[in-house]
């Protein structure tokens, strides 16, 4: 409005007008609401893409480091760095595990990670594969495995920490603690996991044996909860989550908490002493020759 037409407007009614009133001191401008306010936030590292649905609570969590998602030194960090900070966002209350690899949901524990190297990388290395699990298991959120491809071995333990398993309807993909197949013997904490899941007898004799079991023989004996086609997975996961996230949150965490805490107090007790099994065991020679021909076996695969 003009100088003129402003002094005439106060000069007969005694107010500015609405449009030329000064801020109050102390109060900020007043913005236009946003019309469409975000809902959706993404993170990602090298290794794992975070996506947070705010609107539903509900995180995605895709491993994203090819060809195979094994659990390298650098992905365990990722991961858990990813966890924590949805387990301190208050805008979620459950994420969902899956892949971004075709075919793969996670091949395990990275076996470079344990050949050839030194009693001090060892030990990192086998103290972030603890971390990762204390900090899933003991998760306040709601956890579904959505398992789109094979996950033996450590891919297997990150389904079994999860609260729910579902996985594709695809007889080539298979899942289970084969550990006994390397040579290598599955740690407590994995057999106790693994045993809460499917029962004494079952574990038994598939952790001896290093079994791994076709998604229909998976889901025959507890090991997952359910079966759908591949493109149904992602759909059924989030349906899955909501029934989880209908009920009050403090009594699902505290009931959880209740069922898991014997297991999870276990290791930490025997966090150091765990570690340093690790490393007796990894070290010896016939175990670095078992797996040095694993790899060997692996790289002519590949060619």
């Amino acid at each position: 409005m003009a100088a003129p037409a402003l002094a005439r407007c106060m000069a007969r009614t005694g107010v500015l007008p609405l449009g030329a009133r000064p801020q109050a001191w102390g109060r900020a401008p007043r913005l236009p609401p946003n019309p469409l306010p975000a809902q959706r936030r993404a993170f990602s590292n090298n290794k794992v893409l975070v996506e947070l649905d705010e609107s539903a609570g509900v995180a995605t969590m895709k491993f994203k480091s090819p060809p195979v998602n094994s659990l390298s030194l650098d992905f365990l960090t990722e991961f858990c760095i990813s966890l924590e900070k949805l387990e301190n966002d208050r805008a979620c209350r459950g994420v969902i595990l899956t892949s971004a690899v075709p075919k793969i949901f996670s091949s395990g524990l990275d076996i470079t990670e344990m050949c050839g190297k030194s009693t001090e990388h060892y030990a990192e290395f086998w103290r972030a594969v603890q971390e990762m699990w204390l900090r899933l298991y003991s998760s306040n959120m709601v956890t579904v495995a959505a398992v789109n491809g094979s996950s033996p071995a450590g891919g297997c333990l990150i389904a079994l920490t999860c609260d729910y398993r579902i996985m594709a309807e695809n007889p080539k993909f298979s899942i289970g603690l084969n550990e006994a197949q390397l040579g290598i013997v599955a740690p407590f904490w994995f057999k106790d996991t693994f045993v809460n899941v499917v029962g004494h007898r079952v574990a038994e004799s598939s952790l001896q044996l290093g079994s791994l079991h076709a998604a229909p023989e998976a889901h025959r004996i507890g090991l997952v909860d359910e079966l759908v086609p591949e493109e149904k997975l992602k759909d059924r996961a989030t349906a899955v989550m909501q029934q989880w996230l209908a009920l009050p949150d403090h009594a699902r965490q505290l009931t959880k908490t209740m069922m898991r805490k014997a297991v999870l107090d276990r290791l930490v007790a025997h966090r150091e002493e765990d570690i340093q099994n690790f490393i007796s065991f990894i070290s010896k020679e016939s175990i670095q020759k078992s797996l040095r021909m694993y790899m060997e076996m692996l790289k002519k695969k590949k060619s």
